[in-house]
């Protein structure tokens, strides 16, 4: 028997919604969030802190866990790696998705990322240096004027191109990565139809029962990600979590607890 999922609504104080949409304003949110502190609970019984946010795209629904938290930018880490696909795709920086990129021959901190691979491939593996030597051929003059086309976060490169997604000055918000990825999941981001339909086949991660889950992680310490989208009965249900995340062993929690989350919210079932 399916269990029915209740909802404790409650308004957002006037102060932290303006805060929140100012921070997410492209595009503006049709209605006050929904808070959902009480999944806080989720949270804890994980020994993590962090936010949540859900984004209900057909009803244009918010609902946050820890709005203050959500409303914060961060360095997006690994989950650039969406728009970066999607900037290397347009600006012809590779091929297509298959093209095999060399990650340049030196010892890397992760075993796995010690060899050339496909876009396809280092996606899954979050490879760094095969994204790197995809930046450099980007260049920083083209990624500015992408950021302020996908108007992607702070849309800010800094002076190093190889680093400005994982050092900064780049930073993304729960609440922005969500609005992001309800323009990607449609395919209504300014670019081709086709780079986006690429990209959302790179991040496909289950398929089951008529429900796909897509995603990617992000981990630059002390911070890290999960972010994506559920379809589910011609609905899109767009996601994001950030958490203190310092040790790798912890990694695993964002997965655990994002599927609890959405889990909670009625929009997946795991297993």
């Amino acid at each position: 028997m399916k269990r029915t999922v209740r909802q404790k609504v409650r308004p957002m104080p006037l102060l932290l919604a303006v805060l929140c949409l100012a921070v997410s304003a492209w595009p503006a949110f049709a209605s006050e969030p929904i808070l959902r502190d009480d999944l806080n609970v989720i949270f804890e019984r994980h020994d993590a802190i962090g936010a949540f946010a859900h984004y209900d795209v057909a009803a244009d629904r918010l609902t946050l866990v820890n709005a203050v938290r959500a409303a914060k930018p961060f360095v997006p880490a690994s989950t650039f790696k969406i728009a970066n696909s999607l900037i290397a795709l347009e600006t012809g920086a590779v091929r297509d998705e298959n093209e095999v990129i060399p990650y340049g021959g030196k010892p890397q901190r992760i075993k796995a990322w010690e060899r050339d691979m496909s876009m396809r491939e280092a996606i899954v593996v979050s490879n760094v240096p095969v994204y790197q030597e995809i930046a450099r051929r980007v260049g920083l003059d083209r990624y500015a004027e992408w950021l302020e086309r996908l108007n992607y976060g702070t849309r800010q490169t800094g002076s190093d191109v190889e680093n400005f997604w994982l050092e900064g000055p780049l930073e993304i918000s729960t609440t922005e990565q969500v609005k992001f990825l309800a323009l990607l999941a449609e395919g209504k981001l300014n670019a081709s139809r086709s780079s986006q339909d690429t990209v959302r086949n790179l991040l496909l991660l289950e398929d089951r029962n008529g429900v796909k889950l897509y995603g990617k992680t992000g981990w630059q310490p002390p911070v890290g990600w999960w972010v994506g989208w559920v379809e589910k009965e011609g609905k899109v249900f767009t996601f994001a979590l950030n958490m203190d995340l310092t040790e790798a062993a912890d990694a695993p929690k964002r997965i655990t607890i994002g599927k609890a989350l959405l889990h909670h919210l009625g929009v997946y079932e795991d297993g």
